[in-house]
């Protein structure tokens, strides 16, 4: 899978660990759901601390794009959900130190209110 970064100055600079647009001439494309911090042999949330909770998001992301047969280079989109935008630059930080470059697209979303009482969601289309 060859992923194409498409930039121009006639938008908006990405103001974060993301692209302004991914193309991708991929076999297959996978449609991942979205995924909270829940510790997968508990099935509870993660409680320590927000950054902890978007960790275990994102490793638990990684885990499903792994059962794909693909890795966190095969994303071609993000979208992530917070219930607090004040949090965004540590998402961000977060996100930088996960997802390898060239980064992908993404949309970040601020939502009342997220299953089990999370604060953060993270979904992700990848090519294969």
């Amino acid at each position: 899978m060859i992923k194409e970064i498409i930039h121009t100055d006639k938008a908006p600079a990405a103001v974060g660990p993301y692209s302004q647009a991914v193309a991708t001439a991929a076999d297959k494309m996978v449609f991942l759901s979205g995924q909270i911090g829940f510790i997968p042999a508990t099935g509870e949330l993660v409680t320590s601390s927000f950054e902890d909770q978007v960790k275990q998001a994102f490793q638990n992301m990684a885990a499903v794009i792994d059962a794909t047969g693909g890795n966190l280079n095969n994303i071609v989109k993000l979208t992530l959900y917070l219930t607090d935008l004040n949090n965004f630059s540590v998402v961000n930080d977060i996100m930088a130190s996960v997802i390898p470059q060239p980064f992908p697209a993404r949309s970040t979303v601020g939502v009342a209110s997220l299953p089990k009482g999370a604060s953060f969601e993270v979904e992700a289309i990848i090519a294969l």
